[in-house]
């Protein structure tokens, strides 16, 4: 087999496999199991417009949050496969793996068996995509093998990467902090790109770029540290212990987060557990979804003669709050742009004060929601009525706030000063 679902014997089924592509847009998909496997078979899914039904005990935080999946939170019961196009059985027992092969074989639905690719209908190749093209590559069990020649093909195919697909050598144990920009794959920077190919274990944040994981081989450790606003989340300390942990046992870890390790990232804390436990760590920044979020929407949040100050604001705490270190009074004088993170549940407080602090009513804003991603959103409105927009239009996390006259910008609006 290739790419991911296969086993150490390498024996295939008489003939092999038939590659095909599938055309899964609106058409029901199964994934059996919500753990790192089914983490890494969504974006792929999801990019084909595939109608994915996750039935899991347990999801991991990262595949229950995604708005785009319909999670059925029970074990699995014979008859979950009525209607599906496509299966893939990825729990971590054999006996509930086998048993959904079976109803699959009966109702003539092509099923993956993340545990023994043999046993299974059907196989994942090793894949990839440089504009509309798609590479697959099966590599009759050697799914080390296969992944390579993927590699390869994709740095023929893209070679202003500048990535060395093929390492002379692993990397050596350590951490390394990654930026994985805002969410689309392709905003990860040459270098973060590059030791995320080496590594060999990835702790992935929510918001880190999911189809980066997509392309992760079987081989390597994904460790799932999403922290779901206002759910289930990992201690940072567990984080920490997980990335000291596992370099100090040999392996090169790759701390993958979303944005830039150190803008809300709590990055520095994880650079700070390393280097106390002699761990070798390198920071990789990454775009911040501050800045580039507002670009994507066609929002600068600098320009000449309109603002010369931007101030990016965490909202992970009402501004009453005694943990807040924001002189938000301050921030209602300033005639910039502010620049609003982790704000949208309480959107309608951190206007309340800003209006209080004599910030314009009039002042516009902008929200924007899943910013680089497909479904990726804009919401217009000014500060009076901004938490009443964001209600009625239902914004949820990941989104960024920009207050400020730049917000109100459209493409030509705005004239050189």
């Amino acid at each position: 087999m290739a790419g991911d679902e296969t086993s150490a014997d390498s024996v295939q089924p008489r003939g092999g496999h038939y590659l095909a592509g599938l055309r899964l847009d609106g058409r029901k998909v199964v994934v059996v199991g919500g753990g790192p496997v089914a983490q890494r078979r969504l974006p792929n899914l999801l990019a084909a417009n595939a109608k994915v039904v996750v039935v899991a005990v347990d999801p991991t935080p990262a595949v229950e949050a995604n708005p785009l999946v319909e999670i059925v939170r029970r074990p699995y019961a014979d008859g979950d496969l009525d209607g599906a196009w496509y299966a893939i059985a990825c729990t971590d027992d054999p006996d509930v793996n086998a048993a959904v092969v079976e109803e699959a074989t009966r109702r003539r639905v092509f099923c993956v068996r993340a545990d023994d690719a043999r046993l299974g209908t059907a196989v994942t190749p090793a894949s990839g995509r440089s504009g509309t093209l798609t590479v697959g590559v099966l590599g009759s069990g050697d799914h080390r093998r296969s992944a390579r020649v993927r590699d390869r093909l994709m740095a023929v195919l893209d070679e202003t990467t500048g990535v060395d697909p093929l390492p002379a050598e692993p990397h050596a144990p350590g951490v390394a902090l990654v930026g994985g920009g805002p969410g689309d794959a392709d905003l990860i920077t040459v270098r973060g790109r590059a030791l995320l190919a080496r590594a060999d274990v990835v702790v992935a944040d929510r918001l880190a770029p999911a189809e980066l994981l997509a392309g992760l081989g079987p081989d390597v450790e994904v460790i799932d540290a999403a922290k779901v606003p206002y759910g289930r989340a990992m201690r940072q300390e567990v984080i920490n212990d997980v990335l000291v942990d596992r370099a100090k046992a040999g392996k090169f870890v790759v701390r993958l987060k979303g944005g830039d390790p150190y803008v809300y990232g709590r990055g520095f804390e994880e650079l700070q557990a390393c280097v106390e436990a002699g761990v070798p760590v390198t920071v990789v920044p990454g775009v911040t979804s501050a800045i580039s979020a507002p670009a994507l929407a066609g929002i600068p949040v600098t320009h000449r003669g309109v603002t010369h100050e931007v101030v990016i604001v965490s909202g992970h705490v009402a501004p009453d709050h005694p943990d807040s270190l924001t002189d938000w009074s301050a921030l209602a004088r300033l005639r910039g742009t502010i620049v609003l993170m982790m704000g949208v549940e309480r959107l309608d407080a951190f206007a309340t004060v800003l209006l209080a602090g004599g910030r314009d009513p009039q002042t516009p804003v902008a929200m924007i929601e899943n910013a680089s991603l497909s479904t990726q959103r804009l919401l217009r409105a000014d500060l009076a009525t901004a938490a009443a927009v964001a209600d009625k239009e239902g914004l949820t996390p990941p989104a960024i706030v920009v207050i400020g006259d730049v917000a109100g910008f459209t493409e030509g609006s705005a004239e050189l000063a």
